[in-house]
């Protein structure tokens, strides 16, 4: 009986130690950092990718 016991103890054990949450903690300043360098080059490419808009002309101003 007595090794029963510390079978279930030692099982126990394993079960317990097996159940062990790594976290990791990601400053919140650095993630607020990144996504508004992320969205700062989303605009620009954007803005890179739209037509410049041609000067408009006026009708009925002929010289």
């Amino acid at each position: 009986m007595q090794k029963r016991v510390v079978g279930s103890v030692g099982a126990i054990g394993l079960l317990l130690a097996g159940c062990v949450t790594i976290n990791i903690y990601f400053p919140a300043a650095a993630a607020e950092k990144a996504a508004d360098k992320i969205i700062d080059e989303v605009w620009q490419l954007k803005q890179e990718a739209k037509p410049a808009a041609p000067a408009a002309e006026t009708k009925g101003e002929a010289k």
